[in-house]
């Protein structure tokens, strides 16, 4: 007796296949102008990323001189001006380290809390008056809130002779309070309205329920929204870092004892009016002092990007 068997189903799979390969079958094969559309494309395309990558050397080629200027002898940094050295010396690194008056690593130490106590000042006291500037409401807010933009505008050189004055009645010259405490003040405006933006966007009915909860403003800025706000502290960190950091005007003028100095100033100090300058040392501790911020940089790029997308600053 012959033995019957079920017809076997293709599966889905293989249905799937036999559609593609039909509709593919069906199409026409691209003409001669869209093949010359395509490799157009593809030409511009190409064009694009050549003329990225070459700006991308022009603008880091000042950074790959200073790294090669580091490993070469004094005396052919600016006798042979290449990017390739034909004579590498490494002592430049061991002779910039202790060149000066006090290893380099007091000068990095400096600089080290100078930033932290920069960084912490700006995210408590800045977020505190982003705070009060979005969420709280009391006479004279969006007066106070357009001084506080209009202080953006201030350069610098205006405030600090008389910060200077204030700070050496204080008897704060030479120490690292006239750096720190303004931070502590809510000072740094641009940081106050980036968060200010961030805050904006959080929506209101969080802070309604929170009421409803029992908690006044104290908890729902600590539990609510300092958590959402994570992006924006992010931003307000790396950028104080990083110009704090790179800040010489300001700690050139508070700090003159040679212990003092901070990462700027020391390599500044390199530098000598009688011509004898060490540039092979200068270069070597300047691409030192870049490495935190390199790292800075590269752990909180994406912090940064997303805290600059998410706040309305374009």
């Amino acid at each position: 007796m012959t033995e019957l068997t079920a017809p076997t189903l293709p599966d889905e799979g293989t249905r799937l296949g036999a559609r593609i390969s039909h509709a593919a079958g069906q199409l026409p094969p691209p003409s001669a102008r869209q093949l010359r559309a395509r490799r157009r494309a593809a030409l511009m395309g190409l064009l694009r990323h050549a003329l990225l990558i070459g700006f991308g050397l022009i603008m880091l080629y000042p950074l790959l001189w200073m790294l090669a200027s580091s490993i070469k002898p004094s005396a052919l940094i600016f006798r042979e001006p290449g990017l390739i050295p034909t004579e590498i010396d490494m002592s430049n690194y061991t002779d910039g380290w202790t060149a000066l008056l006090h290893p380099f690593s007091t000068y990095l130490l400096n600089s080290g809390l100078v930033v932290l106590g920069s960084v912490i000042g700006n995210l408590v006291a800045c977020s505190m008056a982003a705070y009060a500037f979005a969420r709280l409401e009391f006479r004279g807010r969006n007066l106070w809130f357009a001084i506080m933009l209009m202080s953006i505008m201030l350069p610098i050189h205006v405030v600090i002779v008389p910060q200077y004055v204030l700070f050496s009645s204080l008897q704060w010259i030479n120490t690292f309070l006239p750096l720190i405490v303004p931070k502590l003040l809510a000072t740094d405006a641009f940081f106050i309205f980036l968060m200010v933006q961030f805050f904006r966007g959080i929506p209101k009915e969080l802070d309604e329920a929170a009421r409803l909860d029992g908690c006044g403003h104290v908890r729902i800025y600590w539990r609510i929204m300092l958590p959402l706000a994570l992006p924006a502290l992010a931003t307000t960190a790396i950028f104080t870092f990083i110009w704090t950091w790179n800040d010489f005007f300001s700690q050139l003028i508070f700090l003159t004892r040679p212990d003092m100095y901070t990462v700027p100033v020391a390599l500044a100090a390199f530098k000598d009016s009688t011509g004898e300058t060490s540039w092979g040392s200068l270069f070597a501790m300047s691409i030192v002092s870049l490495i935190p911020v390199f790292l800075v940089f590269l752990f909180g790029q994406k912090y940064l990007v997303k805290g600059i997308a998410t706040t309305g600053i374009k």
